[in-house]
C-alpha cells in the first residue's frame, strides 16, 4: 500500500475542515458575545448546527496538524506499542481488521451491547426494572467489599508513595520517559476524569445540601449544610476514586515494563498465572470484560453529557433540540474522537488534552476571579479540613441506603472505569519511578479536581443559598437533571457569556481526551498480542462506541447501561486485591536495594541544614 495515501486523506480533510471552523467560529462566537450583531439571522435549532460544525471542524483540524514524523518514529522513548498506530491504506484496512482481530474478545462485548440495545428496544420497562434491581442488589451486598477495597487501594498507594519500592524505575535505571511531566499528567488527568467533573461539578454539592449525608446529621438546605455538602464532593472525587486507577494501572506497568509481559489489563493476573500464561482463558475473560466495561461507560458518558451540552444551546439561545439533536451531538463528538484518535497519541489525542488542561485552567480562574471569592476562602479550608480529618471515619461509614446509592455508587463506577484508565497510565510511565506514577495519578490528579469542585461546587452554594438563583428547582423542573446544574450559577456571574461558552466546549474536549484513549485502548485489547492496532481497528470501533451512545439515547436508555457498566466494578475490584498483594510479593522477593522516600528526605537533611548545595536528584520527577 502506498504509505501516503492516509497522509493524502488527513491532508485533504484539513483543507476542508479549516474554512468550516472559521465561518462557522465567526457565527457563533458573534452569537455568544455580540447577540445584537447577529439578530435574527441565524435561529432555532440552526445553533445547534453552527455550534457544533464550529466544535467538530476546530477540534479535528488540530488534531490533523502536520507533526515532525522521524523524530517521534525514531525516538528510542516511544511508549509501548498500544500508543502506535499502523497507518494503512483504504483497500488494506479490511483484510487487516480481519485478519488480526481477537475474536473473543472483539466479538463478546459487541454481542452482548448488542442484545442489551435489542431487549431495550423491545421490553424497555422489564430490561430496566431487572438490571436496576440487580444493581441495588450488588451494591448493597459489596457494600463491606468495596469499603475494605477503597481502603486499602489508598494505604497501599500511601505505602508505595512513601516506601522503597516507589523507587523502581519502570523499563530499568538507564530509561527515559517518554514525555515530560506537565504532559505525562495532562494525559493523565484529561483521559481518567472525563467530563464526569464538568457534568458533576455544580451540581454534587446541591444534591448533598438538599439531601446531607446521614453521617453529618444536619437540617437540609441550612447553613450547616453547606460545608458537609462540600466535603463529600470531595471525598467521592479525591484520592479513594483515584487509587482505583493506580492499583490498576502500577501493577500492568510494572509487570510489562520490568518481567515483559503484554500490555493487557489480563496483566493484572500476572501474580497468579505467571507472566508466561497470560494468554490462557482466564486472560481472555479479563481482557473481554475489559472492553465491554469500557465500550459501556464511554457510550454512557457521552450520552449523558450530550444532554448538558443541549441545555446549554437550550439556556444560551432558548434551542430546543427535538429528537435528532442528541443524535447530531453525538455524530459530532464521534467525528472529533475518530479524527484524534488515527492520528495517535503524538498528534491528536496529545493535543486535544493539552487544549483540554487549558480550558481547564481558563475557566477555573475565571471562576476564582468573578465568583463568590469571600464565601469560596471560607467554605473552602473548612471542606478540606472536614475532608482530612473526617476521611477514615467516612470511609468506613456504611450508613444505610444513602451511602449506597452515593458512596458505594460511586466506588463501583471507578472501578468500572480503572481498567481503561489503569493500562492507559500504565502505558504512558514507561521510564518513570513507581512513586511517580502514583503521586501524578492519585495525588496531584486528586488536587486538580479538589479544587474544581471547591470553585465550581462553592459557586453553586452560594447563587442556591443565597437566594439568587433557585437552581435546585430548576433541576426538579427537568426531571432532577444534573446537566442544567451548571448555566444558572453562570447566569448569576459576571461574565457568564464567556463562562458558558467555556463550559461547553469544556464539555466536549473532556468527553473527547476520554473517549479518543478509550477506543485506542479497546483497539489494542481486540487485536491480537503481537500486533498494533491499525487506523481500521481505530475507526471501527470509535463508531462503534458512538452508535451505542446514540442507540441508548435514542431508547432511552443511556442510566440502565451506565448501570450495566458500574455492575462490573465488583471483579474488577477483586482483581485490583489480586494485582496488589501479588505485586507486593514480587517486590519483596525480586526489588531489594531500593530507598524509601523518608531515606532520601534523610540523606539531604544534613545538606539543607549548613545550607549547602543538593546534588540534584538521578530523575528529575517529583
Amino acid at each position: 500500500m502506498a504509505a501516503t495515501e492516509p497522509a493524502d486523506i488527513e491532508a485533504m480533510l484539513a483543507r476542508v475542515l479549516l474554512p468550516l471552523c472559521v465561518a462557522a467560529g465567526a457565527i457563533v462566537l458573534s452569537g455568544f458575545f455580540f447577540p445584537t450583531f447577529v439578530g435574527d439571522v441565524v435561529t432555532g435549532p440552526a445553533w445547534l448546527t453552527l455550534a457544533l460544525v464550529f466544535f467538530v471542524s476546530g477540534l479535528g483540524y488540530i488534531a490533523l496538524l502536520p507533526y515532525d514524523v522521524e523524530k517521534f518514529e525514531t525516538d528510542t522513548k516511544q511508549p509501548a506499542a498500544m500508543l502506535r498506530i499502523r497507518q494503512t491504506g483504504l483497500s488494506g484496512t479490511v483484510r487487516t481488521f480481519i485478519k488480526k482481530q481477537e475474536l473473543p474478545t472483539f466479538a463478546l462485548p459487541l454481542g452482548v451491547l448488542a442484545a442489551y440495545i435489542l431487549f431495550q428496544l423491545v421490553w424497555p420497562s422489564s430490561t430496566e426494572a431487572a438490571v436496576s434491581a440487580a444493581a441495588d442488589s450488588m451494591l448493597v451486598a459489596t457494600r463491606p467489599m468495596f469499603v475494605f477495597v477503597v481502603l486499602l487501594s489508598v494505604a497501599f498507594c500511601l505505602f508505595v508513595l512513601i516506601g522503597p519500592w516507589g523507587d523502581i524505575k519502570l523499563g530499568g535505571p538507564d530509561t527515559e520517559p517518554a514525555y515530560t511531566y506537565p504532559m505525562y499528567f495532562t494525559l493523565i488527568f484529561t483521559a481518567g476524569i472525563a467530563a464526569g467533573v464538568v457534568f458533576w461539578g455544580p451540581a454534587e454539592a446541591l444534591f448533598h445540601y438538599a439531601e446531607p449525608p446521614p453521617y453529618f446529621g444536619v437540617e437540609p438546605q441550612s447553613e450547616a449544610a453547606l460545608t458537609p455538602a462540600l466535603v463529600y464532593s470531595l471525598f467521592h472525587w479525591g484520592i479513594s476514586a483515584w487509587s482505583a486507577y493506580a492499583v490498576i494501572g502500577v501493577p500492568i506497568a510494572y509487570y510489562v515494563f520490568t518481567h515483559d509481559a503484554p500490555l493487557r489489563v489480563s496483566t493484572l493476573l500476572a501474580p497468579v498465572l505467571g507472566v508466561d500464561n497470560l494468554d490462557s482463558a482466564w486472560s481472555t475473560l479479563v481482557d473481554t470484560l475489559a472492553v465491554f466495561v469500557i465500550i459501556a461507560g464511554i457510550s454512557t458518558s457521552t450520552a449523558l453529557v450530550s444532554e448538558q451540552f443541549l441545555t446549554g444551546i437550550d439556556f444560551q439561545w432558548n434551542v430546543a433540540s427535538g429528537t435528532f439533536g442528541p443524535a447530531l451531538f453525538v455524530v459530532g463528538l464521534t467525528a472529533i474522537v475518530v479524527i484524534s484518535a488515527a492520528t495517535g497519541m503524538h498528534r491528536g489525542i496529545r493535543r486535544l488534552a493539552t487544549l483540554n488542561i487549558g480550558l481547564f485552567a481558563l475557566f477555573a480562574l475565571v471562576i476564582a476571579a468573578v465568583g463568590p471569592w469571600g464565601f469560596i476562602s471560607r467554605q473552602a479550608p473548612a471542606a478540606v479540613t472536614g475532608y482530612a480529618v473526617e476521611f477514615v471515619p467516612m470511609s468506613v461509614h456504611f450508613g444505610g441506603e444513602w451511602v449506597a446509592e452515593w458512596t458505594v455508587w460511586n466506588y463501583s463506577w471507578w472501578f468500572s472505569w480503572a481498567p481503561f484508565a489503569g493500562l492507559f497510565i500504565a502505558a504512558l510511565s514507561k521510564g518513570r519511578r513507581i512513586r511517580t506514577v502514583v503521586f501524578t495519578s492519585v495525588f496531584a490528579t486528586s488536587a486538580a479536581t479538589l479544587v474544581w469542585f471547591l470553585l465550581l461546587g462553592g459557586s453553586a452554594l452560594f447563587v442556591q443559598h443565597s437566594g439568587q438563583q433557585d437552581i435546585l428547582g430548576t433541576m426538579a423542573g427537568q426531571n432532577g437533571s444534573e446537566a442544567v446544574a451548571g448555566f444558572p450559577v453562570f447566569a448569576s456571574l459576571p461574565l457568564g457569556d464567556l463562562l458558558v461558552f467555556v463550559f461547553l466546549a469544556l464539555i466536549i474536549v473532556f468527553m473527547a481526551t476520554s473517549a479518543d484513549t478509550s477506543t485506542l485502548v479497546v483497539a489494542t485489547l481486540a487485536t491480537k498480542r503481537t500486533y498494533a492496532p491499525s487506523t481500521g481497528h481505530i475507526v471501527f470501533w470509535g463508531v462503534f462506541q458512538g452508535a451505542v451512545a446514540v442507540s441508548v439515547f435514542m431508547l432511552g436508555g443511556a442510566e440502565t447501561l451506565q448501570v450495566l457498566a458500574v455492575l462490573t466494578g465488583a471483579p474488577f475490584a477483586v482483581l485490583a486485591v489480586i494485582a496488589m498483594v501479588g505485586v507486593m510479593r514480587t517486590w519483596y522477593r525480586t526489588e531489594r536495594g531500593h530507598r524509601s522516600l523518608l531515606w532520601r528526605v534523610r540523606d539531604r537533611l544534613p545538606a539543607i541544614q549548613m545550607h549547602h548545595d543538593i546534588d540534584p536528584p538521578d530523575d528529575k520527577e517529583p
